[in-house]
């Protein structure tokens, strides 16, 4: 195998870094060379880790495990199960793109569409980043939601799921729970994008604070009985006590557009809202368990 587990760790964060600090993580606005995402976060998990079956019980039966996931890619190729590794990173959003959606209510900011606009770009690109460098390295690696049969489809349980969840990889990898508007809360909080990439190739694990079955951990609806500000932020009721209507907020998103190109032209086709992961309390940390009802709603995210 060559690299020892922490060395290539090393080697991969400081690629990633390299990337997010190049022009590959620009949110594309005409008038200013900023970023779209701030510093990332990293979490490792194994392929043999048995939550990944937990996945196809919670989330679906179709989920893949990293090892199908491996073997669709490569499916001639001899593989060691313990060798096989899931990078996770985390990309939040910047400071100044949180200043600006704390104030929006109604609609997004133009800070925020830019980061749903370039995220995918971003995100794929620094997948592929990893990938090309791990290549040269003689290391087998995919980009999940690039294979070939990666899709989204309807769900019993979740309304609407994928074979691959970048936030359940994050999971997994000791990086967050989930919040009551299906945010990833993380250290760095929800108001982030995620990405992940399979590796064949033993990493370092990151060790879970929390439980499989206690996957709401960090957030206060759930741990504490207070905050549910994401219901309120929510502008068409898609966010409730029962948890997100993935339906109704697609149809808002979709409302969006028109909102966008005429505002900023140079996003056509752009979507988006992230009203729920801004001005909360989690939305760019994991708050303090015991957070009373007023301190709760006089947050600023």
């Amino acid at each position: 195998m060559g690299l020892e587990p922490e060395s290539l760790a090393v080697q991969l964060e400081e690629l990633a870094k390299e990337f997010m600090d190049s022009p590959g993580n620009f949110n594309g606005n005409p008038a200013a060379q900023e970023k779209a995402f701030a510093a990332p976060i990293f979490g490792y998990a194994q392929g043999s880790d048995p939550v990944w079956g937990t996945f196809k019980k919670s989330v679906d039966p179709d989920y893949l495990t990293p090892l199908e996931a491996f073997n669709s890619e490569y499916p001639n190729t001899p593989v060691v199960l313990d060798h096989i590794s899931v990078m996770v990173f985390v990309l939040p959003q910047t400071e100044k793109t949180m200043k600006e959606q704390n104030k929006a209510t109604k609609i997004l900011s133009e800070g925020w569409a830019r980061s749903r606009g370039s995220h995918q770009r971003v995100v794929d690109g620094l997948a592929l980043h990893l990938k090309k460098n791990l290549d040269l390295m003689g290391i087998l690696s995919l980009v999940p939601d690039h294979l070939e049969d990666w899709k989204v489809f309807p769900s019993a349980s979740f309304q609407l799921t994928s074979k691959w969840s970048h936030r359940h990889a994050g999971f997994a990898a000791g990086l967050g729970t989930f919040g009551l508007c299906d945010g990833l809360i993380t250290k760095v909080g929800k108001a982030h994008r995620m990405g992940s990439i399979i590796i064949n190739h033993p990493l370092p694990v990151t060790v879970r604070d929390y439980e499989v079955d206690d996957y709401q951990k960090y957030c206060l609806y759930f741990n504490s009985g207070t905050c549910g500000l994401c219901i309120k932020r929510c502008p068409v009721g898609a966010v409730t006590a029962q948890g997100h209507n993935k339906h109704l907020c697609s149809d808002f998103l979709k409302t969006s557009i028109p909102y966008i190109e005429a505002n900023w032209p140079d996003m056509t086709g752009t979507y988006g809202c992230g009203l729920c992961q801004s001005k909360v309390p989690c939305a760019t940390k994991i708050p303090p368990v015991r957070v009373s009802k007023k301190a709760a709603a006089a947050c600023g995210g």
